[in-house]
């Protein structure tokens, strides 16, 4: 299909001496001259503003169970209509979906899709739920606010790295039911070597969605020998708990070698446990273990009377003790939506 660029205007910029166009979605702020991209590829300056350059452009489109983004406390057992375009900003040595992450539009194959077609297309093929996933959503602000002005009633989800200015995240969260954060590490020194990024900022973003009523759920990769250590776990532990809520889901994720970090070995199954135990331990109601299958590991347990209310299998579902958003057994209430 022909490239389609419907010159969008994005939302959040502004001008700088004379002809800089500084974009305002991302803490980066990228200054760009005429006829030049941010540095997340997705925005442009032509003709005197900046375009939504990637709108509306799509490299990946599937039917996800929802386990798989991961929400393991949204609407558990369902599947969501999964959409990603091309871009991010951020620059991750590790990255697994680096073919569009990392490729500039033009150079990935996409198909172009308004926001009524999309929502059109959910609401023919009976979908509710829409996510906003596979490369980083926030650098399409404009697509996801026009897809949900389309139809308010569609649910969405977002998968996000969190780098996203407060104010056009506070809009994101206006729209959206619920967002999975990936917190990369919780050390400076990694996100500026490994990521190109920071880390208060994403820390911020995750108190911004948890403040606005955002169902949240964070994703910690676990990298051998760049991430693992005992002390920072236990301080994204410590702050997930008394930042946000003990009740917020941590889904520790095993890493495989891919991109620019081929020769990093997987992470042992043991330190995934050992860090599950830990946060646990900490105060925290709800910490999985994630992309390897073990017994119990991903298993959701009533914080009050240790009861299983959800037992997973990959991505096997059985729902045996909820009653709503309860425990069916001592109903104490769940941070659970269904």
């Amino acid at each position: 299909m022909a490239f389609i660029n419907p010159n969008i205007e994005a939302r959040h910029w502004h001008i700088e001496d004379g002809n800089i166009m500084t974009c305002d979605l991302c803490p980066h702020r990228c200054r760009i001259q005429p006829e030049g991209f941010g540095r997340c590829t997705a925005r442009k300056a032509v003709n005197g503003k900046l375009v939504a350059y990637n709108y509306g452009r799509i490299s990946s489109m599937a039917v996800d169970p929802i386990e798989k983004k991961p929400f393991y406390h949204y609407r558990p057992g369902t599947r969501i209509f999964s959409v990603g375009s091309v871009g991010c900003n951020l620059h991750c040595e590790y990255c697994q979906n680096y073919s569009i992450s990392m490729s500039p539009i033009g150079k990935k194959r996409t198909t172009f899709k308004s926001a009524e077609d999309i929502a059109a297309f959910c609401r023919q093929q009976n979908f509710d739920q829409i996510a906003f996933t596979y490369n980083e959503p926030s650098i399409w602000f404009e697509y996801i606010m026009d897809v949900h002005e389309c139809d308010p009633d569609l649910k969405i989800a977002l998968v996000t790295n969190g780098y996203v200015c407060e104010e056009p995240l506070k809009e994101l969260c206006s729209v959206s039911d619920a967002m999975n954060i990936d917190v990369k590490a919780f050390n400076d020194r990694f996100y500026n070597r490994l990521c190109g990024g920071k880390l208060e900022d994403v820390k911020r973003s995750c108190e911004v969605v948890f403040e606005q009523g955002v169902h949240l759920e964070l994703t910690y990769l676990v990298i051998p020998g760049q991430n693992d250590s005992t002390g920072e776990v236990a301080k994204f532990v410590e702050w997930v708990r008394d930042s946000l809520s003990p009740d917020v889901p941590v889904h520790f994720s095993r890493f495989h070698p891919d991109y620019n970090m081929m020769t990093t070995p997987m992470t042992p199954v043991d330190t995934l446990l050992r860090f599950q135990g830990m946060a646990e331990d900490s105060g925290l109601n709800y910490a999985y273990v994630g992309n390897i299958l073990h017994d119990d590991a991903s298993d959701t347990y009533c914080p009050e009377c240790g009861a299983a209310v959800i037992k997973r299998t990959g991505y096997m579902v059985d729902i045996i003790g909820l009653d709503g958003d309860r425990c069916a057994f001592c109903k104490h209430r769940l941070n659970i939506i269904r």
